[in-house]
């Protein structure tokens, strides 16, 4: 016999309404600290280089930036909003899940403010990123998902396949939602599905709508591939399956673990989640693609979570009936309580020397999911620090040069970050273009530079030496809290390139 499944809920908008209002709050006051982050300036010049694909990413989101550049500006508050108001459409939307679960009022809330605290998801949120659409879209893919397992409407299939697409030009991992989806459909009763054309119009949709991205790959000799194949082999760091099980508590909370796992379990082993163990398998099946690539961040899984989130909190207040309703105000109060520890880390509430203190006094030591060495400061934070002084320096060594050799002078960084610091931090000073090897910096060029005079940001002595008949040190970078490897590096000047950039331009390229 098929379980029964209850109604939906009663909506409670104003409830989901403000849950997504305090998660935007703590966007919002945290919006400028500290200062843009690494990619934020990669991808402010990328909008600028509109295109319908780019070596690390397809071109929604950066579409998506180019229209905030053409209404606000490029300011940290401007690139910063629609991230934080997609942040708390995700939360709003975990609320609506719960609500197609059947949950009612204390689902939806416990739902609501697991969202509202985890920690990926605040991070994610805080800065401009493909990541946090991503997540919001995965998200919206799960209630249409609920969807179609409750009422069976194939009208949703086509709707599934427009956010597929939306999601496949955002960001090329959308299609572990399609394998997850499948895996699902095959392993469960759902398969029915499979004798109908919903599904196959719906993957159709997504795959045209897919397509000028993937025409643009083809044309350029697929540099995502090269991109990812080198970031698997040189940048990411090995993880074995128990930490990147491990790292899913502290990425999502050690606090959430009390509602997503019951909503997995459900799914997967209860009688009554039969309806809902799409919805598991979907969830295990993503993370075992990204247990089989060895090297995957933990925090990749978490656009899985919501629809967890959401299952989790119908879980809970279906088992705590009227003689147990005082615990499911012990479970929201300690979900909320231990919420509120790890925000500083998600988050920049706290000035940085505190954030340290605090940092230390949970015994917390800075980390990487990559071939770095980190300094005082975890990865995601140190990634925020060092520009403005980077631009100093670099600032002071255009003013060496005389007006001839301005007119000829480009900057070089080693990286898209040192490289979209000039263009974006430079203006105010009037500096010069940058050009890089570093991904589609790369694709852009070199333009009319013609070798003659180079400001170089990094690189080791003797290998610039040998690009150029004569090399000046002019400065150094120093930023505290910065990346070790952008402090205390050289600023200088080349003069007279040994070969025609054309000929120097191949051996440049680095897509990592």
């Amino acid at each position: 016999m098929e379980s029964t499944v209850a109604p939906p809920g009663p909506p409670a908008r104003r409830l989901w309404l403000g849950f997504a209002l305090a998660a935007l709050a703590l966007q919002l006051a945290t919006i400028t600290q500290y200062g843009y982050f690494r990619d934020e300036l990669y991808y402010l010049v990328c909008a600028r280089h509109l295109a319908w694909g780019y070596v690390d990413q397809p071109p929604l989101s950066l579409a998506l930036l180019a229209l905030t550049r053409m209404a606000l500006g490029e300011s940290l508050v401007a690139i910063r909003l629609l991230p934080a108001l997609a942040g708390a459409a995700t939360v709003y939307v975990t609320g609506m899940i719960a609500r197609e679960l059947g949950g009612r009022g204390f689902a939806q809330a416990l739902a609501c403010l697991a969202a509202l605290l985890s920690p990926v998801f605040l991070g994610t949120a805080h800065v401009f990123s493909m990541n946090v659409f991503d997540l919001l879209l995965w998200t919206l893919a799960a209630l249409l998902l609920t969807r179609i397992l409750r009422d069976g409407r194939p009208r949703d299939w086509v709707w599934l396949g427009v956010l597929m697409g939306l999601g496949l030009l955002n960001k090329v991992s959308m299609l572990w939602l399609g394998m997850g989806l499948l895996a699902g459909l095959v392993l469960t009763r759902e398969r029915r599905w499979l004798a109908t054309p919903w599904p196959y119009l719906g993957g159709a949709i997504a795959a045209v709508m897919f397509l000028p991205h993937l025409i643009w790959q083809v044309v350029h000799g697929f540099p995502t591939l090269e991109f990812m194949r080198n970031a698997t082999r040189h940048k990411m760091v090995d993880v074995s399956w128990v930490q990147f099980v491990t790292r899913q508590a502290l990425e999502m909370g050690p606090a959430n673990a009390v509602v997503w796992l019951p909503g997995l379990c459900f799914a997967l082993f209860a009688r009554g989640g039969r309806r809902w163990r799409l919805l598991g398998i979907l969830y295990l099946a993503v993370a075992l693609l990204l247990l089989a690539g060895g090297r995957s961040r933990a925090s990749y899984l978490a656009v899985a979570y919501p629809m967890l989130l959401a299952l989790g909190g119908v879980v809970i207040e279906g088992a705590f009936d009227a003689r147990w309703r005082a615990l499911r105000g012990v479970i929201f109060a300690v979900v909320l309580a231990l919420g509120l520890v790890p925000i500083p880390f998600a988050l920049p509430l706290l000035p940085v020397d505190r954030f340290i203190f605090y940092q230390q006094s949970l015994h917390m030591t800075p980390s990487t999911e990559e071939h770095l060495q980190v300094g005082l400061l975890p990865q995601h934070y140190a990634d925020m620090f060092g520009w403005e002084e980077m631009v100093r320096e670099v600032a002071a060594a255009y003013e060496m040069l005389s007006p001839e050799e301005r007119k000829h002078v480009v900057v070089f960084g080693q990286n898209y970050g040192e490289a979209g610091a000039i263009d974006v931090l430079g203006k105010k000073y009037g500096l010069p273009r940058a050009i890089s090897g570093h991904n589609s910096y790369w694709l852009w060029g070199y333009g009319d530079w013609d070798g003659s005079v180079l400001i170089i940001i990094g690189g080791d002595p003797q290998d610039n030496a040998r690009w150029f008949e004569r090399v000046t040190r002019v400065g150094s970078i120093q930023s505290r809290y910065a990346m070790p490897y952008e402090r205390g590096i050289d600023v200088s000047i080349g003069r007279r390139l040994t070969m025609p950039p054309a000929a120097a331009w191949p051996r440049l390229r680095m897509f990592i």
